[in-house]
């Protein structure tokens, strides 16, 4: 068996979502080292399910030698995509190799074959990809995310529970699309844009924007 897919994962971050990719990861089998977090008042903190916090990522030269293993492999637990991609970016300044960043599936998500997804990327519980698509590197698919043909999610871009899109749907990368949101199909997404919990997004939302509603519109006042 190809050595990634038993490799211990270590995980970045001790948030909610790093609970969840642990509990992901277990039941693929696959050991989860702890996690590091840079706020040093949770060193040493056991989160649910038994995830322990063992340092800042200052530790991360050391993990090899707490894992006894030289194939740890990483996964990055931050919510939002634009933090998510500066820690990505301090760890591989810091001598990470990109390619030890792993990927999870979880085992109810559905997944065709042929489908391009980038390492770092986690989907979580029943995930549907309909179609041989794309999704990028340090994506976070949560739980019931429908992606359909043609779709194409760029790299950090988070989508929570229930958001459903539909065909030939481009979303930029960091963006955010809050829970049970839709996309009609042939819909842009901007990169770094947020849409809100809810919304039915039936147009192209720009880059950097902040919409919500039904249909969704730009908020008033938001960046």
């Amino acid at each position: 068996m190809d050595a990634r897919h038993v490799a211990p994962l270590l995980l970045i971050g001790a948030s909610g979502l790093a609970v969840e990719v642990a509990e992901c990861a277990r039941l693929l089998g696959r050991e989860v080292v702890g996690c590091l977090e840079d706020d040093p008042g949770l060193a040493g903190a056991t989160r649910p399910g038994g995830l322990q916090v063992l340092g800042t990522t200052d530790a991360i030269g050391t993990i090899d030698a707490l894992s006894q293993s030289e194939e740890t492999q990483i996964v990055v637990c931050v919510g939002l995509g634009s933090a998510r991609r500066r820690v990505v970016e301090r760890l591989v300044d810091g001598g990470v190799d990109p390619r030890r960043f792993g990927t999870l599936v979880h085992p109810s998500a559905v997944v065709p074959v042929g489908a391009d997804v980038g390492p770092g990327t986690v989907l979580l519980a029943g995930v549907v990809v309909t179609a041989p698509i794309t999704i990028g590197a340090h994506v976070v698919a949560m739980p019931h995310v429908t992606l359909t043909h043609d779709d194409v999610v760029e790299d950090y871009v988070t989508l929570a529970a229930g958001v459903s899109l539909g065909g030939g749907v481009r979303v930029g990368a960091e963006a955010y699309l809050g829970m049970n949101s839709s996309v009609l199909p042939n819909v842009k997404v901007g990169a770094g844009s947020t849409l809100g919990m809810g919304a039915v997004l039936l147009t192209d939302l720009p880059p950097g924007e902040t919409w919500a509603g039904v249909p969704a519109a730009r908020l008033d006042g938001a960046d």
